[in-house]
Parts: C-alpha cells; structure tokens; sequence
C-alpha cells in the first residue's frame, strides 16, 4: 500500500472513530433528555390529576368527561387507575376490557409514596396523595411514542450523516494528501529513472525548505558520491580489461606458435595445451568483464535486437572447440516445438554467446566423454534451451549456490577455473529477463535449462 493510500486510510478512521463517538454522545444524550422530559410529563400529569381531585365536587361523574377530554393533551395512549384509601379502585380510563393492577405496587406505594419505573412496558408514574385529608393512589401508565420515534428518526438522521461523512472524509483525505505528497510522487519520478549510466542526473530542487525539499538536496549528494565510486570503478574495469587483453592476446598466438612444432616431449605439450586454455579462459572472462561494464538492467533493453538462437549456440560452440577440440555437439529441436516456431529471442548478441560459451566449457571441462546435448523447445510463452553433459554431479545442497561469485563445486576438484563463469551467466541472464536453473535427472548426467520469456 502507497504512504499516500496509508495515510488517507488512518487519517479517515482516526477522524470516522471521532466522529462516530460524536454520533453516540448525541445519541445517548438525546435518549437521556426524552426520558427525562418523559418522566417530569408523567409528573405534571400525575399533579394535574390531584388538582382535579381536589377541585372536583362530584368525582366520579366529573371523571370521565374530563378525561377524555383532555387524555392527550399530556401523554399519548396514557392509562389512569385510581384507588381510594382502602385500595379500592373507584375510576379507570380503560373501558374496553378487565382492568388489572400490581397489588404490589399498591403496598409499595404505602412506603415510597411516589414510584416510577421506566424498564416496564408501559412504563408506570405511581403516587400516594392525600387530598382533602383522604388517601388516593393514583397509577399513570403511557408510551413515550412520540420520544421514541423522535429517537428512531435521530438515529436514522445520525447513522446516515455518519456513512455520508465517512465516505467524504476518505475522498477528501484522499484527495488532499494526494495534493500534499505530490511533490514525493514526483520526487520518487525523478529517482526511479536514476541508473548506473545517469548518475549525473540531479533530483530538481524546489527551494521550499520542507522536508521532501531536504530529502532531495540530500539524495543529490548522495548520488554525486555515487557517481564517483562507480565512474572509477567502471574506469579501473575498463583500463585494466583492455591492458590486460593486449597482453592475452600475444600470449595465445605465441603458444599457439609453440604447440605447432612437433619437438615438444609429451609432457611439455601437455603442459602448453593446459596454459593455452587457462590463456583462453582468461581472454574469455575479460571479455565478459569489458562488455558487462557498458550494460545495466535499465539500458541493455534500449539496444534489444532480434537474435536467433540457434545461430548463438552454434556460434558459442565454434568458439569453444577452438580450445576443447575434442568436444562434440548433439543439436536437436524438441517435438513440442511448433513448426511455425522462429527460435528468436530479443536480446544483445554479444552477452548471450558469453552464456553458452560458459555452458559449453563447463561441459567441455566436466563431461566424461566430451559430449553435450542441446535441446530446444519453444512454445508460444517462451522459449527454453537445455544444455545436457556426461559427468559428475553437483551434490544438492551446494545446487543453491551454484550461481554465487567464487562458487566451486566438489566435481570441480584439480580442474583449473576461476569460479566466476556461472556467476556472470546468471547476472547476464537477468539482464534479458532470463532463468537459468540446474539439474540431474540422473546419476552422472548434468541439464543447465536456460528459460527466455517471450
């Protein structure tokens, strides 16, 4: 996830928890005030009644007309029980079915003189009075349907702002941290476009003095430094590359010129073919030392050509035979390569005849009976190449660094090398977006499978 997706998603739940506590604050506040006003209505009613007790001449026949009458002024769907001193109930609102009571309540009502219980349904505002020197106990019973469906409307109204605020206040964070962290996104633009061949490139600075602007002026230094370090080390590669190939070069033809006359002891021929081929090899891995230097990831794409596959293989081996003139090739184009196939491969020429020229004298070096096997299958996601030799076997547990810099294995024992060819294999590989991998699918049978993406 971007730092900026980061920040607008904690920027929105920091500010969505806040606001959704807001919400509940209301919410519960708003539900603490209805019953409250609930409650003192219950109370007003409650001292409405008594005074109507009190002022009435003839209650019982007073009652009713003035009940209903003024039933919803008050509470809606209220219920009035009254019961004079001996409990006896002497007026109901209900008339339409069998009037029941809590007895209990009645005695509760002899000590507490006023109750009200809010967890019933209906909820009940009971007192005892004493008007005109009689006892009354008075029962009140109602919905607080007008509070509650204040309530409902609320929470509907609280939980609708909340999803709308939530969902604006991830746009807009979004959106604003978007315009704050543009100058990081383009900050990160000029970096990723920074290679190994543009070190002289510098990050725009801004003059802003914030600390994206700092990071910049701090990134240009740093690559200034760079720049150094790799300007020299590419110069040193190249000198000494090119001052060591000259002298190779005089070398090889000079022991060529010895191995040609025929007075040599066995021994000492031998000896000369041995130095012929170390001289070679070292020719060989200067050369790929000298090309490495001018490429990287980033540029090596920019110079791809069309390169047929077959004609890199039969070139590398040519190259090779010249030194292990022993070595034979079998060539051989697997039966699930379509025939429509064009064994091509974008790539720079160049640094895949170093691949196969490594695979081939590693087969030249290694193999018992100085064959190698190559199969080709293409199909329409890539396009593999199997390179297959007679010998001793890597044991498994150095396979997984076959692939390091100085990596000998224990087959490699008393056989001259430098331990870097596999290692620039693999680098040069990676380079064409490329898997090399090893296996053995038998005893004394070694498959290098080189893996090019179409």
């Amino acid at each position: 996830m971007s730092l900026k997706r980061k920040i607008a998603l904690n920027l929105s739940i920091a500010f969505s928890l806040l606001f959704g506590i807001v919400m509940a604050v209301i919410y519960m506040s708003f539900n603490d005030f209805r019953k409250e006003e609930f409650k003192e209505r219950f109370r007003q009613r409650l001292e409405f009644t008594s005074h109507f007790i009190a002022k009435s001449k003839d209650f019982e026949e007073e009652a009713p007309v003035f009940f209903n009458e003024n039933s919803d002024n008050i509470l809606l769907n209220e219920t009035i029980l009254i019961f004079n001193g001996k409990k006896e109930l002497i007026y109901s609102t209900i008339k339409d079915r069998n009037v029941t009571w809590d007895s209990a309540l009645l005695k509760e009502l002899d000590e507490k003189k006023i109750i009200y219980s809010e967890k019933t349904v209906p909820e009940i505002y009971a007192a005892l009075k004493t008007i005109n020197g009689e006892n009354y106990y008075i029962l009140t019973s109602a919905l607080d349907t007008n509070g509650n469906s204040k309530l409902a409307y609320l929470k509907y109204l609280l939980i609708t702002a909340y999803v709308m605020s939530t969902l604006l206040i991830g746009f807009f964070s979004y959106y604003f941290m978007g315009q704050f962290l543009k100058p990081l996104e383009d900050l990160n633009k000029e970096i990723s476009e920074v290679t190994a061949h543009k070190l002289t490139t510098q990050i725009p600075i801004r003059n802003s003095n914030d600390e994206i602007d700092v990071l910049a002026k701090s990134f240009n230094t740093m690559i200034g430094r760079l720049d150094d370090v790799f300007q020299s080390q590419k110069d040193f590669t190249a000198s000494a590359s090119h001052e060591i190939r000259t002298p190779i070069t005089r070398m090889a033809f000079q022991l060529e010129n010895l191995i040609k006359f025929n007075e040599h002891s066995p021994e000492t021929l031998t000896s000369l073919k041995q130095i012929q081929r170390d001289v070679y090899q070292l020719s060989d891995l200067t050369n790929s030392l000298l090309l490495l230097t001018k490429f990287d990831r980033e540029n090596i794409q920019s110079i791809y050509e069309e390169v047929r596959i077959d004609e890199v293989i039969f070139e590398s081996f040519e190259a090779v035979e010249k030194s292990y003139p022993k070595l034979k090739m079998d060539f051989l184009i697997s039966e699930d390569t379509s025939e429509d196939a064009l064994l091509t491969i974008k790539g720079v020429q160049s640094l895949l005849d170093i691949v196969f020229i490594n695979l081939f004298k590693n087969a030249a070096v290694y193999s018992d009976d100085t064959e190698v096997d190559v199969l080709i299958t293409e199909t329409h996601e890539n396009l593999i190449v199997d390179v297959i030799s007679h010998g001793d076997t890597i044991p498994v547990e150095e396979q997984s660094k076959l692939f390091e810099a100085f990596m000998r294995g224990n087959n490699s024992q008393n056989i001259s090398g430098s331990g870097l060819g596999l290692r620039i294999v693999k680098r040069i590989l990676d380079y064409h977006g490329a898997e090399i991998s090893y296996s053995s699918p038998s005893d004394l049978l070694n498959k290098f499978s080189v893996i090019f993406n179409k």
